[in-house]
């Protein structure tokens, strides 16, 4: 059994920040799953274990063997990079091919630390990582589809209720189908279009009736597409979202909801976010030039290249009703927005206010609403849990 360690890259862990305050990279969902949980589909039978930031370590510790495989969590994996991992032998990295960075390393802590590889390698095949805040949606079409194929093979989907309008062709070349409905998942009176990839409903899903949704497309475990909604892909629903009015390229990495009218588009929401009835945020400028985005390390907007970037929200944030978004927008953890206009493009976290002005929310507060959030998915918000919060409420000031 090989003992795996996900290891975080400080400088990606701070490029994806307000994500990565609460979860080390590689327990970001992208495509279907987590990159952590794509490991392991790989790796079956092996222990896995994060090297990341120190006040993350109450929650997701550090399991060190005399022999141990690190892997960069921000770089997504792929078969040939699995050989290529598997056959090093005690002490040796794997490089990327400028040898700036260790893509892999086998070998004892101290000599990961110290990046002290007694043999390196240099890895020629392209492969796929998230380095930027905006590659979460960006690189979700192309994922999502990875991920389908590797979820679904050589299984059997629940069949599909003849209820449903299906647009394209149900299968793949090769024979297989573009749809598939796990156990459990209701899929009633939707409008199913599946020209430009596949569409994945999770067990336990529900996709009401009216609904319309475009591939590529996936809803994990328990989450609910409300009537009428307009989704088109690539979007992600992690386990226990609820969604909608209008969504474009989004991903929810789980239990958030947007479950009324409004827009949302090449946007990331974090864990136990909520946007209210007719909440809407802009992806593209009214003079159509280059986004920027708002980089914590270099404490301003940094370039994107790109035209559409929407809303990038940290766990345990709120929009009220007829919240208001400005085009690429990053608001942190435990942020309550509310009230008229359009706040800043960055809002830090724990504040609570409006284009008006905000104020500091303090933990006791936060944890109150917090708890009452979780419990309803009947979840609990852990001493671990709390002990994190408070680490990122102690420095959250250097981060405005």
């Amino acid at each position: 059994m090989k003992n795996i360690i996900l290891f975080d890259k400080p400088e990606v862990r701070g490029n994806l920040l307000p994500i990565t305050f609460t979860r080390p990279i590689a327990d970001i969902r992208i495509g279907i799953t987590t990159i952590r949980e794509k490991w392991q589909s790989y790796f079956h039978e092996d222990s896995f274990s994060y090297w990341t930031a120190e006040f993350l370590s109450p929650k997701f510790a550090t399991n060190v063997t005399d022999d141990n495989y690190f892997i960069a969590g921000h770089i997504i994996p792929d078969k040939n990079l699995v050989n290529s991992i598997e056959n090093l032998q005690p002490g040796e990295a794997l490089q990327t091919p400028d040898g700036n960075n260790i893509i892999a390393f086998r070998g004892a802590l101290n000599d990961f630390e110290q990046q002290n590889p007694s043999k390196t390698t240099c890895y020629e095949s392209n492969y796929e990582s998230i380095n930027w805040l905006y590659d979460i949606f960006t690189k979700n079409d192309e994922t999502l589809k990875e991920d389908f194929k590797a979820i679904t093979a050589n299984r059997k989907s629940q069949p599909i209720s003849e209820t449903n309008t299906i647009i394209g062709e149900q299968y793949f070349e090769d024979g297989t189908p573009k749809i598939f409905i796990e156990e459990g998942a209701s899929v009633e009176g939707a409008f199913l279009n599946i020209t430009k990839g596949p569409i994945y409903i999770g067990k336990d899903c529900e996709i009401m009736e009216g609904a319309c949704i475009r591939a590529p497309f996936a809803a994990c475990e328990h989450s609910v597409v409300n009537m009428g909604c307009k989704i088109y892909g690539a979007t992600t629903l992690g386990p226990y979202c609820k969604v909608g009015g209008e969504l474009n390229n989004v991903v929810m990495l789980g239990y958030s909801n947007k479950a009324h009218d409004g827009f949302l588009g090449n946007a990331v929401i974090g864990e136990w976010c909520n946007l209210g009835a007719g909440c809407s945020a802009s992806n593209l400028k009214n003079d159509y030039t280059e986004i920027k985005l708002w980089n914590y390390p270099a404490h301003r907007f940094l370039r994107t290249g790109l035209q559409f970037c929407g809303l990038i929200m940290g766990d345990h944030s709120k929009a009220g009703v007829n919240s208001i978004f400005n085009t690429a927008t990053v608001i942190g953890v435990g942020v309550n927005i509310h009230g008229t206009g359009f706040p800043r493009n960055f809002v830090p976290s724990f504040s609570e206010g409006s284009s008006a002005g905000f104020v500091d929310v303090s933990l006791t507060k936060f944890f109150a609403i917090a708890e009452r959030a979780m419990a309803r998915r009947n979840v609990t918000l852990t001493d671990a849990d709390k002990e994190i919060f408070q680490n990122i409420f102690s420095f959250a000031d250097n981060y405005k």
